[in-house]
């Protein structure tokens, strides 16, 4: 269900404590009083705000809870972690964090990430190159003393099964979930560039980058919405003996739906389960489209997915080769498409209905295998 938060704009009271704010903007400048700019909500399910006696509440995921505020004379509810914004420095888990500093132009708030699997960006990979950004390790394995190298204000988490956090949080340093990763609308995923925008004092450009988003992603739904024939998709491959298929109201599924096609698995699952070939194939065999994500060694095409199974040459969309790909090595999929489901949406409905794009159009990461 969407939810919308109105978020008053902050008392007069809190323009006062921010020339005590302080603290650096993502490219060095000092910061400006963005955190008196409203933040509405509208689509992600994740976390709220409310703006109170000059304080920003945020509450996450219904356990964690965070008062914004720019003086440390200021009191805060009980309950709730006191954090100094803007925050100056952070470390990112995720390259679904990243992408929020990446579109907020704030990578200089960036001093520690996991690593740089499936990074292109050059500003990123330039500054982990000369030591302005440091490499903490992966969950479950985090490297202390670079941890603390990198000096952060807080942490940006994003918990899971291999975790790790023990060891972080005996440092002190707050730890702030980023929950982007559950939300299964993608207009919910990506509202939470607005999120960030809140710590690191960028409210009003989150707010304009995300108006940009939400006006091409839902103008694009609209003409498909329209389309008189929809073609029906599945996805995924079998790996280690199963093949993973998610739910129908996972946030691939809703992508599709948008893009005016119907995935295959009608079901109330989000994450979906691990099925055998044969299952799979039942579900799928008569399905018009194959959408595939992998990172694949080189160029991957008909013949190498059926090496990788032979059965795969079965599918009807296999044999008209309506098989949609895109490549995590050869592509910045993984480091910024969560702030562009407009751009993934685009590229679907290019595939699906062409006709409802330009005819030059060309696509971005999905695209018809050859």
């Amino acid at each position: 269900m969407r939810k919308t938060f109105f978020i008053l704009t902050f008392a007069a009271v809190l323009c006062a404590c921010s020339s005590k704010g302080g603290g650096a903007r993502g490219n060095g400048e000092a910061a400006d009083n963005d955190s008196l700019v409203g933040v509405t909500i509208k689509y992600a399910t994740g976390f709220t705000v409310r703006d109170t006696a000059g304080i920003r509440l945020v509450d996450v995921g219904g356990s964690d809870h965070f008062a914004l505020v720019q003086s440390d004379d200021t009191s805060v509810p009980d309950g709730y972690q006191r954090v100094r914004v803007p925050i100056s420095r952070t470390i990112c888990m995720t390259a679904l964090q990243l992408s929020n500093f990446t579109v907020l132009d704030a990578h200089g708030v960036v001093s520690g990430i996991t690593g740089t699997k499936n990074l292109f960006d050059k500003d990123i990979l330039q500054r982990v190159k000369d030591g302005r950004i440091v490499k903490i390790g992966m969950e479950g394995n985090f490297d202390t003393e670079m941890v603390l190298a990198a000096n952060p204000d807080v942490i940006f988490i994003s918990p899971s099964k291999r975790g790790g956090y023990d060891a972080i949080r005996e440092t002190g340093i707050t730890l702030v979930p980023h929950l982007g990763y559950q939300e299964l609308d993608p207009l919910g995923q990506a509202e939470w560039v607005k999120f960030v925008g809140m710590f690191i004092g960028k409210e009003r450009e989150a707010n304009t980058v995300f108006e940009g988003i939400e006006s091409r992603y839902n103008e694009l739904k609209e003409h498909a919405a329209a389309a008189t024939v929809r073609p029906t998709v599945f996805s995924g491959e079998m790996h280690y003996g199963t093949w993973h298929a998610v739910g129908g109201k996972n946030y691939l599924a809703q992508i599709f739906h948008d893009a005016g096609a119907d995935y295959v698995i009608d079901d109330e699952e989000t994450a979906g389960e691990n099925l055998e070939f044969e299952r799979m194939y039942a579900i799928a065999a008569e399905a018009d489209y194959w959408r595939i994500l992998n990172s694949y060694p080189g160029a991957f095409s008909y013949e190498a997915l059926k090496a990788s199974e032979p059965r795969n040459e079965l599918f009807k969309a296999f044999k008209e080769r309506k098989v949609i790909y895109c490549n995590m090595k050869q592509t910045q999929y993984y480091e910024i498409s969560p702030v562009q489901p407009d751009v993934l949406l685009k590229d679907f409905v290019a595939i699906f209905h062409p006709e409802l794009v330009e005819q030059d159009y060309q696509p971005t990461y999905y695209r018809l295998l050859k």
